[in-house]
């Protein structure tokens, strides 16, 4: 079946995304769908991980909603596999979880999630972060720079894309929105509060151990910010300016 392809924010913004909801929960589901059609969105609720990974791969969706524990396939899973599929591999996705230990949370993070709610949790405060990821995922429209660069690394922010050396670099949502700080920040010392407010948009319950997270995935698919992105010790990160020399990966902490 002909894949098609999958809505741009930068075509309608935030007002009428398609969401997935994927929770085997009727009445969890039920609920978040009610949310969302409030804020005025569309979603289609499934409640196996298979039929909603079959469903994002064959409808244009905006952002999935996944619950963790998933029957047929669970919730890690399916982000893991729409994480491996470049039609589908910059889409936001949350997570939602009974369990909130923070080991939990770092290894949905480590798979590609975008962000992680546990349950029991607030439709309110579901949707504001629904609309903060997506506000943040999609191109920016207002005037400024097409493209950012630091030394090989080149973001070009209309197509949401990144190369390295002219390779091109897949990103998910919120590591682009982390490196577009980042390079707009150069020369800076940013603390992990700082960036957990200005990427991740809002006061984020999890921990600033998820910017450590996100910033060891960016050294990983970037080899480039191993010298220039520097960890400053008990603090936060310092991505070198371009008239500064390459640094030490660390300075007294890894991260």
């Amino acid at each position: 079946m002909e894949r098609r392809p999958r809505r741009g924010f930068g075509e309608r913004g935030c007002v009428s995304m398609h969401i997935l909801v994927a929770e085997d929960d009727r009445d969890i589901a039920d609920l978040v769908a009610h949310y969302l059609q409030k804020s005025g969105w569309t979603s289609h609720v499934t409640g196996a991980g298979d039929e909603a990974l079959a469903y994002a791969r064959s409808h244009p969706i905006d952002l999935a909603i996944l619950d963790v524990m998933l029957p047929g396939m669970s919730g890690l899973d399916v982000c893991r596999a729409l994480r491996a599929d470049r039609a589908t591999a910059t889409l936001p996705i949350i997570m939602l979880t009974a369990r909130a230990e923070e080991a939990d949370r770092i290894r949905g993070f480590e798979i590609g999630a975008d962000d992680y709610v546990p349950k029991p949790f607030s439709p309110n405060e579901l949707v504001a972060r629904v609309r903060a990821l997506a506000r943040r995922a999609r191109p920016a429209t207002e005037p400024g720079p097409e493209t950012l660069q630091a030394g090989p690394i080149l973001m070009d922010l209309s197509k949401h894309t990144v190369s390295e050396d002219g390779r091109e670099v897949r990103l998910t949502a919120k590591e682009f929105l982390l490196l577009r700080y980042l390079i707009e920040h150069r020369g800076r010392v940013l603390s992990r509060d700082v960036l957990l407010t200005d990427v991740w948009g809002y006061q984020y319950t999890g921990g600033t151990r998820t910017v450590d997270v996100h910033v060891r995935r960016l050294r990983e698919k970037l080899p480039a910010l191993v010298a220039s992105l520097v960890t400053v010790k008990q603090f936060g990160y310092k991505l070198a300016g371009d008239d500064e020399a390459p640094a030490r990966r660390s300075l007294g902490e890894g991260a």
